[in-house]
């Protein structure tokens, strides 16, 4: 550590600026609730749109105002991505639990972290308010205001106090620039709408129709579903069949975007927080080291602790340097998680699409509907959670595995005991006495063990498939049939190898727990599949949270379902629509109005006194007004 970096640290560790970023969080609320209350004026009552009803007080202009559709938004996904990742801050701030707004018995420390999340959503609600308002031009003008504000006040905050006590110089530039660059986005987002409801407004532009009750993907999935499948299948690429394929008539939600953006966001935050700790830690560390070695100079290094003491700074020196090592493919792992969940995501939901829920435990096939429905609340939240708690439990069992690896076959070569390592294992020069193996070589002795253990338990395997079985049936067939062969000998093999297997069952048995402790550890982050055993997958509660989300996104964009309702809903204004003519003269008075029967008859008409040889092929109906109709146009037709 250089002398700079360390006055940098002291400096910036009593750095005191003008901004309190938890201060401007409580002040936020004012311009935000101002926003909330002009759009929610602007907001009308959908029932009160269509009755045109303006009798009532401020004609009925206090709509709710939603910050966006978590269910069926397929439009402005980035947009609402980025918006969630410019709350990463804070939502990192909720996390680690240091909002403490009010002070509270320990009992009710659940009531602040709720009061917590509240205010921290009403600070950043303008953000997906003004994005998804009908009301463009006033909506812009709004979010890029409000997204001005917090991207100033985060400027300020970094010039005034760039460096931190932890990691020295920019310090804070490494912990806020996510949260500029995704309010710039936004900036550049509120600027574009801005301009382009602008030159609407001005009648430069034609206005954009309203959002489509059935989005062009799920009209694609639909008309895919009912082509003919073709009958040699394209060849894919390597990528295509062993990582992802793209499909064009499938979008992910905006919410499951935003989840993602934010989840990357503040898993880098994490990875921050932890390396600080660790810094410190380390710092702390290398003042007893210190320590260690005075002691030891002071015993000139013959003191009866001196072994021990060496042994506990080669395990400082080799705890900080596997810790470091193993950031990032633990890092990686969760990174890798996220595309992962993604693409399962997408394989699931078109499974249920095609009516297929037999991937799921029979538990989870018919979930609750209340339950359902909590879970696309939950689901969000609890996937960051399960990320960021996922990466520090990966990141110490990765850890563990590279002290095992360090103490079992890095250090016993580095101090030339690699020789000794042999030996215990038991290959030792011909002719030499074999003697106790020494402390660094049991570890290999032991994998040694393992290995000859699991070797007889394969060869056993072997045996039977040899001796006991009898030959297959057909050539075709893959293996054997189960039916005994030398029945006598297979006695003799089930009753000696049945003593032997008592022992190699205690092996199995700790294997076993080793195994599903490393998997769970491992899989911990994976909240799309459960981790716990047939039958007790109900106490899986992020499991429970991902299949609730299936169900609820299965029965409200099914592509099939919208379409469906989307030709009844057509249907529904083309017969309402006479009718709508008919007594249009009450409301409109702009000009005449004819409807599509009073025109085709019309046209009928015009076409039969045209062509008066098709009045006797038209056939005949038995209404007295249409034989009327004809007898008229026979008569004019002759003279």
């Amino acid at each position: 550590m250089t002398s700079s970096d360390e006055r940098t640290r002291q400096l910036n560790g009593t750095c005191a600026g003008s901004v309190d970023m938890e201060l401007f969080l409580h002040y936020s609320l004012i311009p935000s609730l101002c926003i909330i209350l002009v759009l929610s004026f602007l907001q009308r009552w959908e029932h009160c749109r269509q009755r045109d009803d303006t009798s009532l007080l401020l004609e009925n202009r206090l709509g709710i105002v939603i910050p966006l559709d978590f269910l069926g938004t397929f439009s402005n996904r980035w947009s609402y991505g980025i918006a969630f990742g410019a709350t990463a801050n804070k939502v990192m701030f909720l996390f680690s639990e240091g909002y403490q707004p009010l002070q509270v018995p320990q009992w009710a420390q659940a009531f602040v972290l709720l009061v917590g999340g509240i205010e921290v959503g009403l600070s950043h609600f303008p953000f997906f308010a003004c994005l998804s308002s009908e009301f463009q031009l006033i909506s812009s003008i709004l979010g890029f205001s409000y997204s001005l504000i917090w991207f100033a006040v985060t400027i300020l905050h970094i010039t005034q106090c760039p460096h931190g006590p932890f990691l020295g110089r920019y310090e804070t530039v490494m912990f806020y620039w996510p949260s500029l660059l995704c309010l710039s986005f936004l900036l550049g987002r509120f600027l574009h709408m801005f301009v382009k409801s602008l030159r609407v407004h001005l009648g430069w532009e034609l206005q954009m129709e309203e959002k489509p009750f059935l989005e062009v993907h799920q009209a694609e999935h639909v008309k895919q579903l009912l082509r003919k499948p073709p009958l040699q299948e394209k060849k894919k690429s390597w990528f295509q069949t062993r990582i992802y394929e793209w499909d064009p008539c499938f979008q992910f939600p905006s919410r499951m975007i935003g989840t993602t953006t934010l989840a990357f966001i503040c898993l880098y935050l994490f990875i921050d927080i932890e390396f600080c700790v660790f810094m410190y830690v380390r710092e702390e560390l290398d003042v007893f080291k210190g320590e260690l070695e005075s002691y030891i100079a002071s015993v000139n290094k013959t003191g009866p602790l001196t072994p021990v003491i060496l042994r506990v700074k080669e395990l400082i020196n080799v705890s900080k340097g596997v810790w470091v090592a193993t950031i990032l493919p633990a890092s990686l792992t969760c990174v890798s998680y996220l595309f992962h969940v993604l693409a399962c995501y997408r394989k699931h939901i078109k499974r249920l699409w095609a009516g297929n829920r037999h991937f799921l435990p029979l538990k989870f096939q018919n979930p609750s509907s209340s339950g359902s429905v909590v879970a696309i609340a939950r689901y969000s939240g609890w996937q960051i959670a399960y990320i960021l708690w996922g990466y520090l439990i990966i990141h110490v069992v990765q850890s563990l595995f590279g002290m095992a690896i360090m103490y079992s076959l890095v250090l016993p070569v580095i101090h030339n005991q690699s020789l000794g390592v042999l030996q215990g294992l038991g290959i030792g020069m011909a002719g030499e006495e074999w003697t106790r193996p020494p402390q660094d070589g049991l570890t290999l002795c032991f994998s040694l063990t393992i290995s000859i253990v699991l070797g007889l338990m394969i060869l056993q395997v072997w045996i039977a498939a040899s001796f006991f079985l009898q030959p297959k049936m057909g050539p075709a067939d893959q293996q054997k049939p189960l039916a005994l062969n030398n029945r006598k000998a297979f006695h003799n093999f089930s009753y000696f190898l049945f003593f032997y297997n008592v022992l190699l069952g205690l092996g199995a048995c700790l294997s076993r727990l080793l195994i599903s402790c490393t998997l769970g550890t491992w899989l911990v982050a994976r909240i799309d599949r459960t981790i716990m055993q047939n039958g007790y997958e109900g106490a899986d509660m992020g499991f429970r949270a991902w299949v609730g989300m299936l169900f609820v996104d299965h029965y409200h964009t099914n592509p099939v379902l919208v379409s469906f309702c989307h030709i009844l809903m057509i249907g529904h204004r083309e017969r309402k629509l006479p009718q709508a003519i008919k007594h249009g003269y009450l409301n409109q008075s702009a000009g005449p109005r004819t409807s599509a029967r009073s025109r085709t008859r019309w046209l009928l008409l015009q076409t039969l006194i045209n062509n008066p040889s098709l009045v006797t092929l038209r056939k005949p109906k038995a209404d007295h007004g249409s034989q009327e109709f004809t007898q008229i146009l026979l008569t004019c037709s002759e003279s």
